[in-house]
Parts: C-alpha cells; structure tokens; sequence
C-alpha cells in the first residue's frame, strides 16, 4: 500500500447513464463498485464517486484567472505535461466542447501551465492541467 494518501471526491450528478458514458467512453476511467444510486470511477488512479442528485443543478459562479472566466467550483488532475498533450488531443478527437479551450496559462511565468476546461452531462466542471515545471506548482514568485 502506499504510504502517500490518495485523492477521492464525490460529487453530485442528475443521471448516472449518461455520466458512466462520459467518464468511461470518454475519459477512459475504469468502473469500481456500483448501486442504483452511485458509481465509483477510477480517474487516473484516484477515486472519484458520482452519486445520483435528480435535484442537481450547475453553478454559473466564475473567478477570472489570466483572463479566462474559470467555472466554480470544478474539479480535476494535475497531469505530466506530455501526457496532459495526449490527453487534449483525445478530447478534441471525442469532439468535447471546451469551456476553456486547450491553452497555456502564465507563459513564461512561475507556475506556467497548460490547462483546459469542460462539462460532464451533469454539468459539473472539470479542469485537466499540466504545469510546464511541477516544482512550481504552488509557485507564488
């Protein structure tokens, strides 16, 4: 077992069909255990539980971040720069609708990264980021 403690996040969704298709179908996590009410996911190794809200509604709350609109709240993975390339070409090949585009974020600053923004069918926002130097990820200077 590892002595580093895991990532899990459980979050609200309105229909858990359509969420198992997009987070199997198109972001390639593996399926855990399951009820009529909630699904766990492996993304990327952490654990992520999609739990049934019929009553589920997406925020419309934004922070500006180095001029993007960023959705709030959201979720997601800091990822090594290559695969984080790879990554956002599945996306665009899936056809996924950007809130935020594939782009980099801070260039040439501390804490410069690659990042970019999209919905599941519940309306919940993702973001999937790639810092171009991982010491600098909680850069202040």
């Amino acid at each position: 077992m590892s002595s580093t403690p895991r990532f899990h996040l459980a979050f609200s969704v309105n229909d858990l069909e359509s969420t198992r298709d997009f987070y199997v179908g198109v972001l390639g996590c593996g399926v855990g255990r399951s009820d009529a009410r909630w699904i766990d996911f492996d993304l990327f190794g952490r654990q992520i539980v999609a739990h049934l809200d019929e009553d589920k509604k997406a925020s419309d709350a934004r922070n500006s971040v180095d001029g993007d609109e960023v959705p709030v709240p959201h979720f997601g993975l800091i990822m090594s720069w290559s695969d984080w390339q790879a990554f956002a070409e599945k996306l665009k090949a899936a056809k996924v609708t950007f809130e935020i585009e594939p782009r980099t974020r801070f260039a040439g600053l501390p804490g410069e990264q690659a990042t970019m923004f999209f919905y599941d069918p519940s309306g919940n926002a993702l973001e999937f980021k790639a810092f171009r130097n991982d010491d600098q990820i909680f850069a202040t200077d």
